[in-house]
């Protein structure tokens, strides 16, 4: 009899998760669709939807549109159910966000780092004042919060507590989630930056529909999450995708990880800023921080032959990065991220050719080369799908 109960209540829960996220990925969707799209029957269908309606989890959001007979509901994800906090620990500011159970954003915060000098603790410090500020700002009480993601730099061990390696950064062995565990009680899910902002695009921007997909994000730093078989690639210890630490130039340019003639040594915004600076011999690129000083670079490229040979040779650099992803992985899409490549999105033309001339010829052929679709929020929304991820797959039942 308990392994009957046990099965009965795994059954349960597995179709609660089928549904759960056919509803979130696709909704709304009549409960016609949902038994079309997940192979449950009508019963089954019916059962557990009036289940989700009575908690709270699912919304009934007006009738469908009818060729005459019965109209059907329409049935949705419950905007209101929980809310998320997403994190974007890039290398120049933390951005916090706060988003309601559709992934509507309500309120955001950022706060500003020094890229010469990134603490722990003054991350964390951050990233406890921005849940604060956010929470306040929307009105939601911390109960109703279903949980933290935070995207960061460098490779992220999983655990019981999740640690930090970040060598660009200087950071060893950072026990990052502790740090912020010390001032909240809310859960947390830690990842790197460029899985995050793979898994938002893969739900809602360019990777929808993608079985195999790369996610490359070029900010400070470069970095990549790979998606294969719908699935992101980890790999032994979950450093899979550190793109930017690729060797692109043997024994080249010197790179903050240590090594030299590394990928992100020549597109990453720091990089590509230096590349400038040292064509103009040395003269500095005006600008208070490094967006501002990548876009005069830009500008200056109408007028200045010397910024536009950095641009074109940035092109290069980063064709010849996604030649060798295209190459590694025989992607369907290979999509560009991050608030540099927004920044220098007029150089995809020129980068699609790079990578043409690189690649091998077919699985060149068969991929697409393309700007994500959500902007620089990309990486605070993924974190924020983290703890969202895990409910889902847990059947809508809070650990």
């Amino acid at each position: 009899m308990e392994l009957a109960r046990a099965t009965n209540r795994s059954v349960r829960l597995r179709n609660r998760a089928a549904l759960l996220t056919k509803l979130f990925l696709d909704g709304p969707l009549t409960r016609q669709d949902l038994v079309r799209s997940t192979g449950l029957s009508q019963p089954a269908v019916s059962n557990v939807v009036s289940d989700l309606i009575e908690e709270g989890l699912v919304a009934e959001a007006g009738a469908a549109e009818s060729d005459g007979g019965r109209p059907s509901m329409m049935l949705r994800i419950a905007p209101r159910f929980a809310f998320l906090v997403g994190v974007d620990v890039g290398e120049t500011r933390v951005r916090v966000e706060l988003f309601d159970f559709a992934m509507t954003l309500l309120a955001s915060v950022e706060y500003p780092l020094d890229p010469a000098r990134t603490e722990p603790a003054e991350v964390a410090g951050h990233v406890l004042a921005g849940i604060d500020a956010v929470t306040g700002a929307a009105g939601v009480a911390p109960a109703d919060v279903l949980g933290v993601g935070i995207g960061v730099s460098g490779v992220v061990s999983q655990g019981e507590h999740a640690v930090v390696h970040a060598q660009a950064l200087g950071w060893d062995r950072v026990p990052l989630e502790r740090l912020i565990a010390a001032g909240t009680d809310l859960p947390l899910h830690i990842d790197n930056g460029a899985k995050t902002l793979g898994q938002a695009e893969m739900w809602f921007g360019a990777g929808r529909g993608a079985r195999h997909a790369v996610f490359a994000l070029v900010g400070s730093g470069v970095g990549a999450a790979v998606v294969t078989g719908g699935v992101t690639y980890r790999g032994a210890s979950s450093s899979a995708g550190e793109w930017g630490h690729t060797t692109l130039v043997y024994g080249g340019r010197p790179c903050r990880c240590g090594a030299l003639g590394c990928l992100e040594a020549y597109v990453g915004a720091e990089a590509i800023i230096e590349r400038y600076r040292e064509a103009r011999r040395g003269r500095p690129v005006p600008g208070e921080d490094e967006e501002s000083q990548l876009n005069a670079l830009i500008d200056d490229a109408a007028t200045s032959a010397t910024a536009r040979q950095v641009l074109d040779d940035t092109a290069a650099y980063l064709g010849a990065g996604v030649a060798n992803l295209i190459n590694l992985f025989n992607p369907e899409r290979v999509v560009l991220g991050g608030w540099a490549a927004m920044a220098l999105a007029d150089l995809l033309p020129a980068v699609r050719e790079a990578a043409g001339r690189q690649a091998l010829r077919q699985p060149y052929e068969q991929a697409s080369i393309e700007l994500c679709r959500l902007g620089v929020d990309a990486v605070a929304l993924g974190a924020a799908t983290l703890p969202i991820a895990r409910f889902l797959a847990d059947g809508g039942v809070r650990r």
